[in-house]
């Protein structure tokens, strides 16, 4: 692989990652404290709606960067697939790769702003430093496979972009434009934001439970039974609003600005 062109993937990814986590930051908080088990109000409200910001400020640009490059990398493994009916396939594939190993940075950046997020009275740093304390480093992967399994879920997106693509591919002559990836990029990300919602609220109760609890050991199948126990569909489907108001605006930003930067950049 060119190392030149790695750097442009992981730079536009990057400066793309930034943009959204940055730009709706206080979306993500509302979610958060809707899916909380303690309740909205109770983790917050709408009070400290930037609690957890430096921690997702620190991860945003290499989660983005390594999913980027990763997936561009592997894309290019099979590039004499990419005008067969297999491209779909590929893509996904790529992007299946790309969550897994962004998930190694983004898991414990997001253990540590949804802890904030949802304890509004402490700051990123004691946060960090409590969960060291009472769970090791260990402590900063309770869920990963649930965050896995969610952003798994993002492999509609690609389809989507991809199908959306190929229409606006043929009628530019070969060329889609940054405002076009955008608009693919916002409506695949919604319908994925809303089918993938009750992972989302599975990941945050594992990640906000307390150590030793039954939610904390991770089992997913587990912890979306007792939300549909106690709270039913309602709480399944908890901050799915928005949830898909910062994924779509977010796959707006996010595809418009990486092609745009990877475009100056090569």
């Amino acid at each position: 692989m060119n190392n030149e062109l790695d750097k442009k993937w992981f730079s536009a990814g990057g400066c793309a990652g930034m943009c959204v986590d940055l730009t709706l930051f206080p979306l993500d908080t509302i979610k958060t404290r809707l899916q909380s088990q303690q309740g909205f109000y109770k983790a917050g409200g709408f009070r400290g709606i930037y609690a957890g910001v430096p921690s997702a400020a620190i991860g945003s640009f290499p989660n983005a960067a390594v999913f980027f490059v990763t997936y561009e990398s592997t894309k290019s493994l099979f590039t004499g697939y990419s005008a067969t009916n297999l491209a779909p396939i590929t893509h996904m594939l790529a992007a299946s790769l790309g969550e897994i190993v962004a998930c190694l940075i983004r898991v414990p950046t997001e253990v540590v702003k949804q802890r904030t997020q949802a304890n509004p009275s402490l700051n990123t740093y004691r946060v960090l430093l409590n969960t060291l304390h009472e769970e090791g480093f260990r402590g900063l992967y309770r869920g990963y496979g649930s965050t896995v399994l969610r952003e798994v879920g993002w492999l509609s997106c690609i389809h989507i972009k991809y199908w959306s693509s190929a229409v606006w591919w043929g009628r530019q002559g070969g060329r889609l434009d940054s405002w076009q990836a955008a608009v693919c990029g916002a409506l695949a990300g919604g319908v994925a934001a809303f089918v993938t919602t009750p992972l989302d609220v599975a990941k945050t109760w594992i990640m906000l439970a307390k150590a030793g609890t039954s939610t904390a050991s991770g089992n997913i199948s587990t912890v979306l039974y007792e939300v549909w126990r106690s709270r039913g569909i309602p709480g399944l489907f908890a901050g799915s609003i928005p949830r898909v108001t910062f994924i779509s605006m977010g796959g707006f930003i996010f595809l418009g600005a990486y092609e745009k930067v990877r475009r100056t950049l090569l």
